[in-house]
């Protein structure tokens, strides 16, 4: 079996074996005669893996019982709304705007008539940085950022330092470095797993309990994260096989060495990426330096019929999902975890080929 090497900047990649692993559990989970979509979220087998999942999360991020983990539906998106519906508390909400996904998270807040503010944004540069020298008030509400910025590859080299509490949308950069939640002041930390942890249908929330208790009596009962909390994710029927591949990912990152062990290859696999854009005179990268992404990597070529010329040869050579985000264009790879230092090495391998061809 051939397999093409997959840049996509999500639904990406899986680790090959978490794939075999479920493709051999599929119809017989741990040779029990059913598969784990079969049987019921309450039952005593997906209680164990649900609550192993949990645990393995909270051991990974170093979390205390401060924290609730939460396993929900409706995608990261919802949670530009849930958030300010849950844990806007008559003061000011802060936003940092650095992209598309930050930008739709204030509209939310807009839309709720919450007090928020802006405090900074790199909209004006084409959001190709991460503003420097914020300022949140020790008193706002919450304090809301995007850690890493698929289309326009940016990121937080370190999440800010808050005294009030912080919010942090880690979709695209989940679980790929070690993260100190009590020295962040991270409040709540959420991220759909389609990018870093399994398939599309299940967002992963962190929240801290006492946060959570801060939720109106006017928010509806589903919307509530403290609804999830109180009943364990189960407050409706949970994407049973999601967290089902979720757990199997996090055996695959315990394996691997762990969140440091993952972090240092995305350094490693980005630095090869980074190298070759900037020795050359031929390609280009959108992000500055100090905020270059480790997870997606955009980039053009000297004009957009080599960008497209560029997507299609790589594709004839087994890359798939290297086109550029409608909103920026160009090419952009996207290295999630999945992604192996030798698949970015034949990219890297590409890349000079093309350029010498063309460039």
């Amino acid at each position: 079996m051939t397999r093409v090497l997959n840049f996509s900047a999500g639904p990406s990649a899986i680790p090959l074996s978490v794939l075999e692993q479920a493709q051999k559990e599929f119809v017989s989970y741990k040779g029990m005669g059913f598969s784990i979509m079969e049987v019921s979220h309450r039952g005593k087998v997906f209680d164990a893996l649900h609550n192993n999942a949990i645990e393995k999360i909270k051991a990974f991020y170093g979390l205390n019982d401060d924290y609730s983990v939460l396993f929900l539906q409706g995608g990261a998106t919802l949670q530009f709304a849930q958030v300010p519906m849950n844990i806007y508390n008559g003061g000011i909400a802060q936003y940092v705007n650095t992209g598309i996904w930050t930008t739709k998270a204030i509209k939310e807040a807009k839309i709720q008539n919450i007090n928020y503010e802006v405090v900074a944004s790199s909209e004006e540069t084409k959001f190709d940085r991460i503003p420097e020298n914020i300022r949140f008030s020790d008193d706002a509400d919450y304090a809301y950022i995007c850690s890493n910025n698929t289309i326009y590859g940016t990121q937080y080299k370190d999440l800010p330092n808050t005294k009030c509490p912080l919010v942090v949308d880690s979709s695209s950069d989940l679980l790929s470095r070690e993260i100190d939640f009590s020295a962040k002041n991270i409040g709540l930390f959420y991220g759909g797993a389609q990018k870093n942890a399994g398939p599309a249908g299940v967002t992963l929330i962190i929240i801290k309990k006492d946060l959570a208790n801060r939720v109106k009596h006017n928010v509806p009962t589903p919307l509530r994260y403290t609804t999830q909390i109180e009943a364990n994710s189960l407050a409706n029927t949970p994407c049973t096989f999601g967290i089902y591949m979720f757990d199997l990912v996090l055996d695959w990152i315990k394996d691997q060495g762990g969140l440091s062990a993952i972090n240092k290859l995305n350094e490693q696999k980005a630095a090869l990426l980074y190298d070759i854009i900037d020795t050359s005179s031929f390609y280009k990268a959108h992000a500055k330096t100090g905020s270059r992404s480790l997870m997606n990597v955009s980039f053009t070529t000297p004009s957009a019929e080599l960008d497209a010329k560029f997507v299609s040869e790589a594709e004839k050579n087994s890359m798939i999902g290297l086109k550029g985000h409608r909103l920026l264009g160009g090419i952009r790879a996207s290295i999630y975890n999945a992604v192996c230092l030798k698949d970015v090495q034949t990219l890297v391998n590409f890349m000079k080929e093309f350029e010498r061809v063309n460039g």
